[in-house]
């Protein structure tokens, strides 16, 4: 299966790289103490205490989430590809689809006789399929 490609301007492209550029550099933003409590766990919390040192953004305190650490504009939301991502259910959604620049992503909650008449009309259509069903032996 050929991995089909989305439709963008040298723009577009551009700002993907870009973007790509800017996720690597961009920290990972832990809630405060995450190191300090098990029970906390690392998942971003903002800081909201009257004398908390990371809310008053101190150089010594880990980084704050911030709209300057934003992707461009143009590309946000976009997968990796390019592609705008459009969550499928059933066969029938695929006909509100736009190849050129979209790309499907079947529910989880679908399931395997349903997946592959998904995939094989896709197939037909030209769209392509974020997470395909592989089977043991390649691809199905």
């Amino acid at each position: 299966m050929v991995k089909i490609k989305p439709k963008l301007s040298d723009e577009e492209k551009r700002l993907l790289r870009l973007r790509n550029k800017m996720n690597r550099k961009r920290p990972k933003f832990r809630r405060q103490e995450w190191f300090r409590y098990k029970r906390l766990g690392d998942s971003w919390r903002k800081p909201r205490g009257k004398h908390s040192k990371m809310r008053e953004h101190k150089g010594y305190r880990p980084p704050v989430v911030d709209s300057g650490y934003r992707g461009p504009s143009k590309v946000r939301g976009l997968h990796p590809s390019g592609f705008r991502e459009v969550l499928v259910h059933n066969p029938a959604e695929l006909d509100r689809v736009n190849p050129e620049r979209e790309a499907i992503r079947i529910a989880s909650r679908v399931g395997m006789r349903k997946r592959i008449a998904i995939e094989k009309k896709a197939e037909e259509l030209g769209i392509r399929v974020l997470n395909p069903h592989l089977t043991k032996g390649g691809e199905e």
